[in-house]
């Protein structure tokens, strides 16, 4: 299945990257994508790692387990770097999305000489500025469609909007706030030379 593409995302229990993984295979399954997303559960608590999975392919998916190789990983949580080893498994062909300010320098290091492309976000300043809280899977949700190519940013908007109506329809004044955060993150991702 050379078409499918594989993303696992870490983060902690708590900030979204469960939610955001679904979201992303709702979306991509209403571009007319198979899909799956699906989190892996241990013991998790709030702030404890957590990881969670999305396969998007033009043809059916027969694989039914953990992704082990992944073309894309996201890192919602920073701190990870430190004691997850979020590199394992992932092709040099394809790239890590980290939320971080931290520099080119440090990222170097913790991600143990990884090869591929490196992207950063800072997910915090995002959702700062227009939600007016720290929920970082939505700027994340953005960043990995940017760079991954999954789907065209139009369709992934207008999809994400209705899905949003849907999902806050007892809290409609978040749904602008989390449509922005979408639109800052599509510019606000960066290649790390």
């Amino acid at each position: 299945m050379s078409n499918m593409i594989e993303i696992r995302w870490h983060g902690r229990g708590g900030q979204g990257a469960k939610t955001a993984s679904l979201l992303l295979a709702d979306a991509a399954f209403n571009t007319g994508k198979y899909i799956q997303g699906f989190p892996e559960y241990g013991p998790e608590r709030m702030g404890a790692p957590i990881t969670a999975y999305n396969r998007i392919s033009d043809t059916p998916i027969r694989i039914h387990s953990n992704i082990y190789e992944p073309d894309y990983v996201v890192v919602v949580d920073d701190t990870l770097l430190e004691s997850v080893d979020v590199t394992a498994g992932l092709k040099e062909n394809g790239a890590i999305v980290i939320n971080t300010t931290k520099d080119r320098k440090y990222l170097k290091e913790a991600l143990k000489g990884y090869k591929g492309k490196i992207y950063t976000i800072d997910a915090r300043k995002v959702s700062m500025e227009t939600l007016g809280k720290y929920f970082p899977n939505t700027p994340m949700l953005a960043a990995i469609v940017k760079v991954s190519g999954i789907m065209e940013e139009k369709d992934f908007l207008e999809d994400m909007k209705g899905s949003f109506k849907h999902k806050f329809a007892k809290k409609p004044e978040v749904i602008d706030g989390n449509m922005k955060a979408l639109e800052m993150a599509l510019k606000e991702i960066k290649e790390i030379a």
